[in-house]
């Protein structure tokens, strides 16, 4: 069985984020995949799809978002959203010169699963060469769970005022909106990794990518797969058929799984699910790279 590793990944500021990474057991990769988890999970919740795409060729790195996860240096923090995006794309960058430098033809492909979604896609817009496709499941990018007026302005003087340190709890504690499965409700309320505060710094930087990651639509021109939840309690479904009809991408795979709620990984039929995004995989030509 494929199992991770652990791997540090150093930033440009010089915080040491941790994850995990699978490299298929021939070491003779057939994509590489770069994923980003949501606002509360980290790269341990999807070990099980994880080792299913790395054995069916997928090369992964899977670094917990700086202050979540295995990360517990400062928790639930981002000092700005230009922070988060650097630290992703230093990671790419750094790929793909791997892959230069070795003559690899092979794909390499952002994965964004919820709110991480929202942080792939800007990327997406902003650095179309460092990648060769864009996943995006379950995305958080229109979410029913939002800020109210109050909220808003609340935020917007805490900005003022120069606040940016206080911890704010993220309204997403109750399991049952990731996974109707009693077993994997409980796991995610024991997980001790998981985040359940964020800092008004973090807020400000995720208000800067919704602004964002709406304008991003139209600059998203690679092959584009999305993956969302017929039962999802948190994701507007709705509203993001309508954002994914905007992506100028021409080449668009767009699944409905009508019975599962949010969190993929905790479906029953997790595997099929998988397999759905790995067909897509195989399908993609890096000879066609168009980002």
């Amino acid at each position: 069985m494929t199992e991770s590793v652990r791997e540090e990944f150093i930033a440009s500021d010089g915080y040491r984020l941790q994850g995990r990474v699978w490299h298929p057991e021939d070491q003779s990769a057939r994509m590489t995949l770069v994923i980003l988890h949501g606002i509360q999970s980290h790269s341990g919740w999807y070990e099980a799809s994880c080792r299913q795409l790395c054995e069916n060729g997928a090369r992964i790195y899977f670094f917990d978002r700086r202050g979540s996860g295995l990360n517990q240096q400062d928790r639930g923090h981002a000092t700005h959203w230009r922070r988060l995006v650097q630290d992703v794309v230093q990671l790419l960058s750094q790929i793909r010169f791997h892959q230069e430098q070795q003559g690899q033809t092979t794909p390499l492909v952002l994965q964004g699963m919820s709110w991480g979604a929202k942080l792939a896609a800007v990327i997406a817009a902003e650095r179309p060469e460092l990648i060769d496709g864009l996943a995006l499941l379950y995305p958080g990018i229109k979410a029913k769970v939002k800020a109210t007026a109050l909220q808003q302005l609340q935020l917007s003087l805490a900005e003022r005022l120069g606040i940016r340190g206080k911890r704010v709890p993220i309204p997403l504690d109750d399991p049952t909106l990731f996974t109707a499965d009693p077993d994997w409700q409980e796991w995610i309320r024991d997980d001790p990794l998981a985040l359940h505060e964020v800092s008004v710094a973090f807020l400000l930087a995720n208000r800067e990518l919704d602004r964002r990651v709406d304008a991003a639509a139209a600059q998203i021109e690679c092959p584009v797969f999305c993956q969302l939840a017929g039962q999802d309690q948190i994701i507007d479904n709705q509203s993001m058929e309508a954002y994914f009809g905007r992506i100028r991408s021409t080449q668009k795979t767009l699944i409905t799984c009508p019975e599962a709620r949010h969190t993929l990984e905790f479906e029953p039929n997790r595997e099929q699910l998988t397999a759905e995004y790995i067909t897509w995989l195989n399908e993609l030509d890096s000879s066609a790279k168009i980002c």
